[in-house]
């Protein structure tokens, strides 16, 4: 017997000064069974930081066609492939092929450092992608924030990140590496 996702309810209020964005969105969460918490938040860390009326989760692990997340613009063609972990060149040509701008969330203590440094020279010649490693430390603070229903805030300003709760704000560290 297959095993289900669990459903996670989140109220995110998005404060976002470095694009005058403002506004607050009722989130469904499937944590697949293969994923952790961890993951789940990075997700919406990252849903956050691009938050927009037509960015959507997608069926992420569950799909090898998908991103994490994305955002298609009127006319149906892609305006955003949002990436979490660290896919194989394969992969990215092919974001890159379909969106105007790919973003890939790195995660982990070390092996994304080995990992980019067998990309880096692969996806030098993608202008429309950018990579980012988030802390591990930034990953296990957020993983601490998660409850089956959440009500968080995230303010973006001068490019830091902050998400929290009515007890606990988290500062996101996750350095730029491309370009």
């Amino acid at each position: 017997m297959a095993l289900k996702a669990t459903i996670y309810k989140a109220e995110l209020t998005v404060s976002d000064m470095d694009r005058d964005y403002y506004a607050t969105h009722e989130l469904t969460l499937a944590l697949h069974p293969s994923e952790t918490e961890s993951r789940m938040m990075l997700r919406l860390m990252a849903f956050a930081l691009h938050a927009h009326e037509d960015l959507a989760f997608t069926r992420g692990i569950s799909s090898t066609e998908e991103p994490d997340l994305w955002r298609h613009n009127p006319d149906g063609t892609l305006a955003l492939w949002i990436e979490l972990g660290m896919p194989d060149e394969k992969r990215l040509r092919k974001a890159c092929g379909l969106a105007e701008q790919v973003l890939v969330y790195c995660y982990g203590p070390r092996a994304p450092r080995v990992w980019w440094e067998s990309m880096a020279n692969k996806v030098h010649r993608f202008d429309n992608l950018t990579v980012r490693h988030v802390a591990a430390d930034s990953e296990t603070a957020l993983a601490g924030l998660a409850q089956r229903s959440m009500r968080l805030q995230a303010m973006i300003q001068d490019g830091q990140l902050w998400i929290g709760d009515d007890s606990r704000n988290v500062e996101v560290d996750r350095p730029q590496w491309y370009p």
